[in-house]
């Protein structure tokens, strides 16, 4: 699976600059506001998502660390199917302003889960995503609203994690564009002080 991971990515060298932050419950209305008269298609309602997503781990004592597959099912729309991977991040220049990693992400078939399955993987967690996505040129921003599944398998007996929303702005580039970090920094800029967007580096978080 490593080496087949490899050649993917060879395939397609596509890199996600990422800038995150999070804001209370109260804020959201300001937020959305703001963010409708700083994105694409202004006069157009923001666009909702509902998802379940589902991921994936498999450990293989050949790979230093466990290799992870996010699968993503739409909630409002059944018929569509996500499969994502996220590779470590870049350390690169300290002063680039977002973080960078390798992501490959695809629509599948409604089979995904069998098929990851028969490769070997097994589910190591699962939870319900809500929120709204933005665009503004090729970045993408959404704000969203995590939720704990009561019952594994179950979408609707639900809970809230926290009183907060996450605000991820992101774009998809391929290698050596690193340019739009400061595109993405001047947009981050007009949030303030609203929301605070950063680099955050996963690797100090402890898992919940």
């Amino acid at each position: 699976m490593d080496s087949q991971l490899q050649q993917a990515l060879k395939l397609a060298p596509l890199h996600e600059y990422l800038l995150q932050g999070s804001i209370i419950d109260n804020s959201l209305d300001v937020l959305i506001h703001r963010l409708r008269g700083l994105c694409d298609n202004s006069e157009n309602l923001p666009e909702k998502f509902q998802d379940h997503e589902m991921v994936f781990t498999m450990k293989n004592t050949s790979i230093p660390q466990p290799v992870y597959f996010r699968v993503r099912h739409s909630l409002m729309h059944p018929e569509c199917w996500h499969l994502r991977y996220v590779g470590q991040i870049e350390m690169g220049d300290k002063n680039r302003h977002t973080l960078v990693r390798s992501c490959i992400d695809v629509s599948t078939s409604d089979n995904v889960v069998q098929f990851l399955n028969e490769m070997g993987f097994r589910l190591d967690h699962e939870f319900v995503v809500k929120g709204y996505y933005f665009h503004k040129g090729r970045m993408k921003v959404t704000v969203s609203k995590l939720f704990r599944m009561l019952q594994p398998g179950s979408t609707e007996n639900i809970e809230s994690i926290s009183n907060s929303y996450l605000v991820e702005l992101s774009v998809m580039a391929t290698t050596g564009q690193d340019s739009v970090a400061e595109d993405m920094k001047n947009f981050s800029e007009q949030l303030k002080p609203l929301v605070q967007l950063e680099k955050i580096d996963h690797r100090r978080l402890q898992v919940m």
